[in-house]
């Protein structure tokens, strides 16, 4: 059977959890496999709203397990608050359809407020984090002090893991005028939550192998999108993770082959939440127009999103670096009624000519975008279901961007409702 990675393939928000839930009704299994509760996504299923940000889209349907695998860093306190929230809405959420890796490292309230202190001090140059904690986490991890989700069974074990986190944070702390960690409030803080906690935890590595061997479909859910890449974003105003679709099968312990296909979630304009380049970047009427129309804030933080034209440069080389197989466009109908829309096809930096995003920030500073004008539509395109359904200006609009990020289009969202989508591959298809 064919598993599916589903990445974003612009800096996220792109859609992914409306084109993820469309997915797991094929699916038996789907895994998060990076970030934290920083990416927020909404669910809109007949006519109920879900609003998740740490777990998997599949969770709120019937059937279908859940993974929250090992390239997550989890905010246990934060699960388990989205555990009841979901509940208070009729999902059913138990040990029997949500595993959590037992080696995912924790989220611990001192990432929090070391993310915000960092943050707050760097008044030159802000990466623009939300504060809760993901990139020092993230830190903690490669340092070889995490606290993961194993620890938490074994008191003894704990005990050191506080002792090697805490050396390095309380110096830390220090530098920043914090409050040192007192190591016995923060081990009852963790002895309290674990008992909530463990009943998750399994070796999901296992359970996944034994479930492709066993011919199950598994969706691969990534979160944040291709340009917050801590390698191949625009760093360094990106997140903590790999956000690539290749982290699909290091973040949950499957390898490389169980990838079958890969979808890349695409808006039909662009926007961005938080500091660093955008070379689209619209500051007119039709940039506001974009982000009234597409009701851009962010779903955990409320930001409002910079908006502005598709960036074909961009998306072509996030296809490229994530291996796509095909993309599924989202908030088509934004567009509708503008009478002419723009595509970036290149940027300008110094008189030269680029076909792709420089890596040095001060190039990315200086590229402005080299645009080509398109028709656009005046009828609507919401609710499409069909190809018969769309304008005509609206399929050769989609055609060109087809054409320019040389990727075929395997899906197109019209709205938030599910069902209102239009296939043109099948990527569970054998």
């Amino acid at each position: 059977m064919a598993n599916v990675v589903v990445v974003g393939a612009q800096w996220g928000d792109e859609g992914k959890g409306k084109i993820v839930d469309w997915l797991s009704e094929r699916a038996d299994i789907v895994a998060r496999f990076q970030g934290g509760h920083n990416a927020g996504h909404t669910l809109v299923i007949d006519g109920v709203v879900y609003k998740l940000s740490l777990l998997p889209s599949g969770i709120v349907r019937g059937g279908k397990l859940s993974v929250i695998g090992n390239g997550v860093v989890l905010d246990p306190w934060h699960l388990i608050m989205e555990i009841h929230k979901l509940r208070a809405q009729g999902v059913e959420i138990t040990p029997d359809n949500l595993m959590v890796a037992e080696n995912t490292p924790l989220i611990l309230s001192l990432h929090g407020e070391l993310d915000r202190a960092r943050e707050n001090q760097n008044s030159v140059a802000k990466i623009g984090t939300t504060g809760r904690g993901i990139g020092p986490a993230y830190e903690d991890k490669v340092g070889r002090r995490s606290i993961r989700v194993a620890d938490l069974a074994d008191e003894a074990t704990l005990d050191l893991r506080i002792g090697r986190l805490l050396t390095h944070h309380n110096a830390l702390r220090a530098g920043l005028g914090l409050e040192p960690v007192d190591a016995d409030g923060l081990k009852a803080t963790l002895m309290e939550i674990a008992p909530k906690v463990l009943p998750y935890a399994k070796p999901v590595w296992k359970v996944l192998h034994e479930a492709r061997r066993a011919g199950k479909r598994i969706l691969f859910e990534g979160a944040q999108g291709a340009l917050l890449d801590v390698d191949f974003g625009t760093y360094p105003f990106v997140t903590s993770s790999n956000t690539l679709a290749g982290m699909a099968a290091t973040g949950t312990g499957l390898g490389p082959t169980a990838i079958d296909f890969v979808l890349g979630i695409v808006k039909a304009y662009t926007t961005r939440v938080g500091e660093g380049p955008f070379p689209a970047e619209l500051f007119d009427t039709d940039g506001d127009r974009l982000g009234e129309r597409g009701h851009e804030f962010g779903t955990v933080t409320g930001r409002k999103r910079r908006c502005g034209w598709f960036d074909a440069v961009l998306v072509r080389q996030t296809c490229a670096t994530s291996g796509v197989s095909g993309i599924a466009l989202t908030k088509l109908d934004v567009l509708d009624g503008f009478k002419t829309l723009k595509i970036c096809v290149g940027y300008e930096l110094d008189g030269a000519r680029l076909d792709y995003l420089p890596t040095a920030a001060n190039h990315q500073a200086r590229c402005t975008p080299v645009y080509e004008e398109l028709e656009g539509w005046s009828e609507t395109t919401a609710g499409a279901r069909s190809w018969a359904d769309l304008p005509g200006a609206a399929i050769k609009y989609v055609r060109r961007i087809e054409e320019l990020i040389q990727c075929p289009v395997a899906l197109l969202s019209t709205s938030p409702e599910r069902d209102d989508t239009i296939l043109v591959t099948d990527p569970f298809a054998d």
